[in-house]
């Protein structure tokens, strides 16, 4: 009933599969019927399911698992930072590093939060087979915040000195800039999240689930896989809306009715939101699988497996 290992092996899998781990509705399960799931799926592992349970129940059960329990610690994720909260929560702030005529207040204003939110989840959704301190939190937060910012403030500093653009131009650039800007700051929020895993490295384990031994190579792996999820991800998000409202403001129903601007604005990004999520955390699977003769001459001498599994996160 391992669905990560079942599906991941193709893009098609491991699409349905975090479209499971995505779903919303997650969010609005209760405790009482979560631990009802945790129960079932250790009774099914344990060999003591009750007669009448029926795979669809299992299945349900699984994927509700999955998607609020983290699968190193076997913890709660918090609610905001579940990746089936990414997009409800996300929405209002990808909206608000689109809107146009931006000041250099509001710049920062909506870098600081997207990359505040980003850092949570980097660090919620972690391989946390090894602890992490806060101190590595709040690195992580500090050094994307900063990144962001600069890098978004400098680049509308620049389309302002840019006297050769028309004003029709001008505006449709600076809609672009938070790409660029949310994309490095994203990089370097998982890198700074997460670089304990760099120097401490994390768990590989054999096809029985059992701990082989600690790999650093394999945290590279891992960190490199998660930081092209994330330049992937604001792709779509944060390019697309400005292109399809361009051609939506023309429309004579827009022009005439100004105020539907934002709502119609925020349906794009939600949408777009909500079709690169699942796409770009499937280019790679959570539970990554390496051969060993790509890991460390100690861990090839531990183990007559030659291919092992370890937690990307998410």
């Amino acid at each position: 009933l391992n669905v990560s290992l079942l599906l991941q092996g193709s893009f098609s899998g491991r699409l349905r599969h975090f479209l499971n781990v995505i779903d919303p509705r997650t969010l609005f399960v209760s405790e009482k019927h979560l631990n009802e799931c945790m129960k079932l799926l250790d009774q099914f592992k344990n060999g003591t399911l009750p007669p009448g349970v029926t795979n669809v129940q299992l299945w349900e059960a699984q994927k509700i698992k999955q998607a609020i329990i983290h699968p190193d610690t076997g913890e709660k994720i918090p609610m905001p930072f579940r990746m089936s909260g990414f997009v409800p929560f996300g929405t209002p702030v990808v909206v608000g590093l689109l809107l146009p005529n931006q000041t250099f207040a509001s710049t920062i204003f909506w870098q600081w939060l997207n990359q505040s939110h980003n850092a949570c989840v980097n660090y919620c959704n972690r391989n946390a087979t090894k602890p992490t301190p806060m101190s590595t939190f709040f690195q992580g937060y500090f050094g994307a915040v900063s990144s962001a910012v600069t890098i978004a403030v400098g680049l509308n500093i620049l389309i302002k000195k840019a006297e050769h653009f028309s004003p029709a131009t001008r505006i449709l650039v600076q809609r672009f800039i938070p790409f660029p800007a949310v994309a490095s700051a994203n990089v370097c929020n998982v890198l700074l999240m997460r670089h304990t895993e760099l120097s401490e490295g994390i768990s590989v384990l054999d096809d029985k689930g059992n701990v082989v031994g600690t790999s650093k190579l394999a945290a590279r792996h891992a960190l490199m896989e998660t930081s092209l999820t994330r330049v992937v991800l604001p792709m779509p998000v944060l390019l697309l809306p400005p292109l399809v409202m361009a051609i939506l403001e023309r429309l004579p129903s827009l022009q005439k009715h100004p105020r539907l601007a934002l709502p119609v604005h925020s349906m794009v990004c939600l949408s777009a939101f909500g079709l690169a999520l699942p796409v770009a955390i499937s280019l790679f699977p959570q539970n990554s699988q390496i051969h060993v003769s790509e890991l460390e001459p100690e861990i090839s001498a531990a183990t007559e497996c030659k291919i092992l599994t370890y937690n990307k996160g998410l």
